[in-house]
């Protein structure tokens, strides 16, 4: 991926939803203004869930989610209606498609229910206008207070389609301030070293999506970025001429970087400052602690937003369970997951150990992160994990005094 490429974490994912031959497939594609969908007249041709992430006037970067149907029935259907739910959880903005020429059924009132309980703004688009008849039992009748939310649509024409991009659009304008990785913690011509081991779990050639996002964001801050190798740090930093602002280091080298920084230059990681990014660095930090509460037998799940060919020392399922072992002197049982197949019940984990999360969007990384709150199971993340078992995570939050008063860390 290029910089100037934006992440999918990043885009605004909208999900289409609804009945089967509602017109969803074809409602995406009149949206998109390409054939995103397979459309056909026979019931369920949308099986999993079908992702793309383009540029959609007027909203810019986004990922289009377009969903099998949600009244699919039998065994397989069963499975089709929960992998679009799971949908939900990462949906920015979702769009119901319903068929304006026959009636809302509880299917479409169960899935409004869900839209509000999870807090996922929502458009109701009522397609097949062009099909519609005086005698057709309107929407407006079977969802009182509902009809701010909807729009008449009909893909086959192309009747208020660009209506309601717009109403998307309206919908997916974040009012908060734009977060920065690190830029704020930067004045204009500071030096921030970056520490960036050639990682093998990394294509040939590219560096990882965390380390491309920090560069860029430290460049929009007006400051320079020096990127090194962990065994090239110590001469750089005795070259620079001045103290830089900050070290930040990928995870893995935390310890061999600590010894080699003076102490009076402020050290962090990639994986802390994406934790701080997505909100849940409190969380992370606290999650941690629990490493000290592991007993023979616990299980410990390693879980990764995304999914790539795992190298021979991969982080997740070599070197944390290593790690782990080595600093619990206890005999745990490490499970391991990866992409979207995160489980709803974490009820049987002492720990949950999640990566930075860069591939996931803050709705996803949120509903993860409260699935272990609702269950009582600690969560944190590879870098946290790492620092903390290595003895330096006190250090490595210093950055942030409000973090840094809550750590109970074992000296």
């Amino acid at each position: 991926m290029g910089l100037n490429s934006t992440p999918s974490a990043d885009r605004v994912h909208i999900g289409f939803f609804g009945r089967t031959n509602a017109g969803k497939s074809s409602v995406v594609n009149a949206v998109t203004g390409q054939e995103l969908a397979v459309v056909s007249e026979i019931k369920g041709t949308t099986t999993d869930p079908v992702q793309k992430s383009m540029e959609l006037l007027p909203m810019g970067p986004v990922v289009i989610i377009d969903t099998a149907g949600i009244d699919d029935t039998g065994a397989l259907g069963e499975l089709r209606v929960r992998k679009t739910k799971q949908v939900l959880n990462k949906t920015d903005v979702a769009v119901l498609v319903m068929d304006g020429t026959v009636g809302v059924e509880n299917a479409e009132k169960e899935l409004i229910g869900i839209f509000q309980e999870k807090k996922i703004p929502y458009v109701l688009a009522i397609n097949k206008e062009d099909l519609r008849q005086p005698e057709d039992t309107l929407p407006e009748d079977s969802l009182p207070g509902e009809a701010a939310n909807m729009i008449r649509i009909s893909a086959k024409t192309g009747f208020q389609i660009e209506e309601l991009k717009e109403k998307i659009a309206h919908l997916a304008v974040v009012g908060e301030a734009k977060r920065q990785i690190v830029g704020d913690l930067l004045k204009p011509l500071d030096f921030a070293v970056l520490v960036v081991p050639i990682d093998s779990a990394a294509p040939k050639g590219r560096l990882i999506l965390p380390q491309q996002q920090t560069i860029r964001d430290i460049l929009e801050s007006g400051a320079t970025s020096i990127v090194v190798r962990e065994h090239e740090l110590k001469d750089t930093l005795s070259r620079l001429g001045e103290k830089p602002a900050m070290v930040i280091t990928d995870s893995q080298v935390f310890a061999q970087v600590s010894a080699v920084t003076p102490e009076d230059i402020p050290l962090t990681s990639f994986s802390i400052l994406f934790a701080r990014y997505k909100g849940n660095l409190k969380i992370a930090v606290q999650g941690a602690a629990a490493i000290e509460n592991l007993q023979d037998g616990d299980k410990v799940l390693i879980s990764e937003g995304c999914t790539h060919h795992r190298q021979c020392d991969d982080i997740g399922s070599v070197k944390i369970p290593r790690w782990l072992s080595e600093y619990t002197k206890k005999q745990l049982t490490i499970c391991l997951s990866s992409g979207t197949e995160f489980p709803e019940d974490l009820s049987e984990y002492k720990l949950v150990i999640h990566c930075g999360g860069c591939m996931l969007g803050e709705r996803e990384m949120k509903y993860r992160l409260k699935c272990a709150a609702d269950q009582k199971v600690p969560i944190t993340n590879y870098g946290i994990a790492i620092a903390y078992m290595q003895g330096i995570l006190r250090r490595s939050v210093e950055l942030f005094p409000e973090i840094s008063t809550i750590l109970r860390e074992k000296r």
